[in-house]
């Protein structure tokens, strides 16, 4: 992992915690850096960094073979703190997308829709015309459109990071359950 002598400081960055989000759904033994990587569109060398990364930021650890697993609680508290901070939505104009946020599952069941239009990942086969809500990284919607655990999970990220404070605080008991041990 590159690190500048001026500044050794590292950096978490966005499709770090898609890869985190990804692996804590886990249940057993974690899939290899490749799988991951054509699951998430990103390249094999991509998830082994981001991995890296997290470790470093304790929110992840690597057993004694190497295989990384996510320290549920730490990421619980990150996402719950920090990720609207790290991480701040950033909005765009209308178009055509993947519902994220108060509009998708799990959250569109738990909030009434306002007369507005939704917020959506910008994606070429998505079905919903709304406003636009960039996802972590470019990759995600393909991702979430393969994977519906992990799209509940990146949308309750999506909630914790952009949404209303309602919106927050039922995301965050949601993401608790989910992520819980």
């Amino acid at each position: 992992m590159y690190r500048s002598k001026s500044n050794p400081q590292v950096v978490l960055r966005p499709q770090d915690l898609v890869v985190l989000l990804r692996l804590s759904l886990e249940q057993g033994t974690p899939p290899t850096y490749a799988a991951l990587g054509s699951e998430l569109g990103l390249t094999a060398s991509e998830v082994h960094a981001g991995l890296e990364r997290a470790t470093l930021a304790q929110l992840a650890r690597k057993d004694q073979a190497g295989k990384a697993s996510v320290v549920r609680e730490a990421l619980r508290l990150f996402v719950q703190h920090g990720a609207r901070y790290s991480f701040p939505a950033i909005r765009g104009e209308m178009t055509r997308g993947l519902p994220t946020g108060y509009a998708a599952s799990p959250l569109k069941e738990k909030i009434v829709q306002p007369n507005e239009p939704a917020p959506v990942w910008p994606y070429k086969r998505g079905t919903v015309l709304g406003v636009a809500f960039y996802p972590l990284y470019p990759t995600v919607p393909e991702a979430a459109a393969h994977d519906p655990a992990l799209y509940e999970l990146l949308v309750l990220f999506d909630a914790v990071r952009g949404g209303s404070p309602r919106e927050r605080a039922i995301a965050v008991q949601l993401l608790d359950e989910r992520l819980a041990l």
